[in-house]
């Protein structure tokens, strides 16, 4: 047996046994857990925004509103144009909830449909908060729902999607979207959703933390969005260790990103964590982005950077302290996202991440990597992917 021929049937073995040991550390995570998870099986959001029906039905001047289901962003986009502005602000007075998340519609009136909707849904906690024919715990949820919908009414804010079904999602931008000149959206890993998103606890870990750091960080000109659009894992367990949430939250994220940019937006930089790297991964041959960042990734559901299937310049970044290095990177029965994107092999850009703390301390100030995710955001990156030499072009985050 020649050298080559050997060392290749040693690296199968290996590889082979690596993939076996993993594969049983996560089934024994998993089952270890599974008392505990089943009961926080997730449900994921799909189909159009609520409204939806009421929409369709909707034929005051003789024309069909574009379906959201099935109209493309462009279409959304170029139906918007041809109204007037009054027209414009009838549809979303008479249907907040479907233009306040209707991809292609202009930004400025899904912040106005939003508002609308927000206190719709504020008005309808208040009247919960002493029904007679509700339970105490019942009431505490609505007074805990109107804080929330105040919180997110305050002057200033800018909600791009609001849906308050199930645990809720919603987007905020932060900047100027109309004159961005650079545009960046975050995607969150697990625990995100309409109460968590934006929460003081663990800030830099939260797509509102992450957004308003990077958006400080990188300054003028850009513009960062916060996206919990999908339903996300609570905790760990079968919904984290799996691609089923994912793979219903991709297509809502890259009919997100196709929304940006038919409403004049300019293609995003995508940021995606933890868990959102997976839906990130999936997504990726149908997001029209310019940069694909993922950090502390579990996996992308694929082999490398040509198993994307994208055009977008794919980066990497994982630090040390982060427990995502535990999580076998294998992919086997539906368990496990596969390759580490961190790894050289994968063929990624490289991030530095050595000031980074922990599993969320990516974005965190002062740290090399938000001032690398800034050089990336404001498009002065520039870097060879990491295949294993070790040595990037230009040291990124440096500014040319």
């Amino acid at each position: 047996m020649g050298l080559r021929s050997w060392k290749a049937r040693r690296g199968w073995k290996n590889r082979s046994k690596r993939t076996l040991i993993a594969a049983a550390l996560t089934t024994t995570i998993v089952a270890g857990t599974t008392g505990w998870a089943v009961g926080n099986e997730q449900q994921p959001m799909t189909g159009p925004p609520p409204g939806t029906q009421a929409w369709r039905a909707d034929h005051t001047w003789g024309v069909r509103l574009p379906d959201p289901a099935t109209a493309a962003p462009a279409r959304v986009a170029a139906f918007f144009g041809s109204l007037s502005e009054a027209q414009q602000h009838k549809l979303v007075t008479r249907h907040p909830s479907v233009v306040g998340n209707l991809d292609g519609a202009p930004a400025a009136l899904r912040f106005e449909a939003n508002s609308l909707s927000l206190k719709t849904e504020r008005a309808r906690e208040q009247a919960r908060e002493t029904d007679p024919g509700l339970t105490l715990q019942d009431h505490e949820r609505a007074r805990s729902l109107v804080a929330r919908y105040e919180e997110l009414l305050s002057p200033g804010r800018q909600i791009l999607a609001f849906d308050p079904r199930g645990r809720g999602q919603v987007a905020e931008v932060y900047g100027d979207l109309a004159s961005a000149e650079h545009v960046s959206v975050v995607v969150p890993g697990s625990d995100m959703d309409l109460s968590t998103f934006d929460r003081s606890k663990d800030e830099y870990g939260t797509p509102a933390g992450m957004a308003r750091s990077l958006l400080a960080a990188a300054g003028p000109g850009t513009a960062v969005v916060a996206w919990v659009g999908y339903t996300t894992p609570v905790g760990l367990g079968p919904d984290a260790a799996t691609g089923r949430l994912a793979e219903a939250g991709a297509p809502r994220l890259a009919r997100f990103v196709h929304g940006l940019a038919a409403s004049g937006a300019p293609r995003p930089a995508v940021f995606c964590h933890s868990y959102g790297s997976v839906v990130c991964g999936l997504a990726a041959p149908r997001l029209t982005a310019s940069d694909l960042v993922v950090l502390g990734s579990p996996g992308m559901r694929a082999d490398s950077v040509a198993d994307l299937h994208t055009s977008a310049r794919v980066w990497a970044a994982k630090d040390e302290s982060d427990w995502i290095g535990d999580v076998p990177n294998v992919e086997l029965f539906g368990l496990g996202h596969g390759e580490d994107p961190a790894d050289p092999g994968f063929g990624a850009r490289r991030v530095p991440a050595e000031r980074a703390e922990g599993h969320t301390g990516y974005f965190a100030p002062g740290t090399d990597s938000l001032q690398a995710f800034a050089a990336i955001a404001e498009a002065t990156a520039t870097s060879t992917p990491d295949n294993g030499a070790g040595t990037d072009a230009r040291p990124i985050g440096e500014r040319p």
